[in-house]
């Protein structure tokens, strides 16, 4: 397989047959068992995102949600299953996240003694699982076809947080009616871009895994 039909199945997402010299089979196996701490690690953010949701601050009259601070690490450790582990490892890492922040919530639901409406979760399911997957496509393309541009990089985490805030808003459409939404909004994409720069910065100086 020459190097340009390799370009173009990595770029569909598709895992490349390789050939490896013992030492890096060795390598492989710890980096596939060293998968699975980082997918629970993914999951475990994603539910602490949510846990933090409803807990606010205040300042200049604007009120956030601490879970904005946690949001941009979440892509952080995603982009990095990506990059040592693989395409495919990150679509389960999604998968058993939103699955588990989805029975977080039903569990939860009967522990405080409140029936579950799927409706609640709906927009942070929604936005999590669609913004994880563009984000994935965009990265993995940047991943193949670029050396590692912080730019680009850096905005693939910005798109991510506009189409997460896309479909959350979509679906609840009286979030509009308060006056300082749109103020929130955009210090909310502030605050994440902010704390981006760092998280880019080690994205980009992290050594892509042997598949990919």
């Amino acid at each position: 397989m020459t190097d340009e039909n390799i370009r173009k199945v990595k770029r569909r997402g598709r895992n490349v047959p390789k050939r490896y010299t013992k030492e890096q089979k060795e390598v492989l196996e710890v980096e596939q068992e060293g998968c699975w701490v980082y997918i629970l690690l993914l999951s475990t953010i994603v539910i602490l995102a949510h846990s933090l949701k409803d807990y606010t601050f205040s300042f200049d009259n604007i009120t956030l949600t601490y879970s904005i601070f946690i949001l941009p690490v979440i892509y952080f450790v995603t982009n990095y299953i990506t990059k040592k582990y693989g395409y495919a490892k990150s679509v389960v890492s999604i998968a058993m996240s939103g699955l588990l922040l989805v029975l977080f919530s039903i569990i939860m639901s009967f522990v405080i003694g409140k029936s579950f409406n799927f409706y609640d979760i709906s927009g942070e399911f929604c936005g999590y699982v669609v913004s994880q997957f563009v984000n994935l496509t965009i990265y993995q393309f940047l991943l193949v076809n670029t050396t590692g541009s912080f730019i680009l990089i850096y905005l693939t985490y910005m798109f991510a947080f506009v189409v997460f805030y896309l479909f959350y808003t979509l679906l609840y459409m009286n979030l509009l009616v308060f006056d300082n939404y749109w103020t929130s909004y955009f210090s909310t994409l502030l605050l994440q871009g902010i704390i981006c720069l760092l998280l880019t910065f080690f994205d980009v100086n992290t050594k892509p895994g042997l598949e990919i």
